[in-house]
This record gives structure tokens, sequence and C-alpha cells, in this order.
């Protein structure tokens, strides 16, 4: 059995980059938890799409809102828009951008592993 672990986002096993938007990883024995952080414009069908290369995004999403605000359209139709306090479920086939003028930063412990890396 293994014994307890910490790691820091400040110092993250790996960061990935892309338009308007970084997310900061650190990977635990069980999970994998993601700090992303979307600046003002962002938007996954713009800035992301092109690394994923798939027509939305199929990762599916648990967490949480630290700062700003966020929306979601998923393939459906249905919008959901989230803000800072509030906890989340999306999943797989959406598009998101930040809404505002702050960016956004999101925990996330379910989407991330995947999150921004090519197909």
């Amino acid at each position: 059995m293994a014994g307890m672990e910490k790691k820091s986002l400040e110092q993250p096993d790996e960061r990935r980059e892309f338009g308007n938007g970084r997310l900061d990883l650190v990977t635990l024995p069980n999970v994998t938890i993601g700090r992303a952080v979307f600046e003002p414009g962002w938007r996954w069908s713009e800035h992301v799409k092109p690394i994923a290369g798939t027509d939305s995004c199929l990762q599916p999403h648990t967490g949480y809102v630290v700062s700003g605000r966020l929306a979601t359209r998923m393939d459906d139709g249905q919008e959901l828009e989230f803000g800072a306090g509030e906890a989340f479920y999306i999943p797989p086939g959406h598009d998101g951008w930040t809404v505002g003028n702050e960016a956004a930063v999101v925990l996330d412990i379910t989407g991330m592993e995947n999150y921004a890396k090519p197909t």
C-alpha cells in the first residue's frame, strides 16, 4: 500500500499551454488533478480544438471554479454558465469559453489527463 503523497500545482508535473490559456497537472496515485487558467477571449473551439483534433471537447469534467466565469454549450445546444465557488460536471461533447474580462481558474479532477493533448 502506498503512503501519503503531496504535490503542488505551483510546481506541476506537467504544463500544457494553448492559445489564451494553460493547464497545470499533478498526478497522484488515484487521480490527475488539473488547474486550468482560461484568459479572457479563450474558447475551446478556437484554442484547443486544433490540438485535440475533434469537433467538440470529448473529455468529461468534474471540477470547481476558483475564480472567473465559464460558459459551456453541449453538442445538443444546452448551455450553462459557471462561476466562482461552483462545482460542476460537464459530460463529453461540448464547447466552452471564458465569460467577461477576468481569467477563469478551474480545478478539474476527471477530464484533464488527456485535455489539450493531441489524439
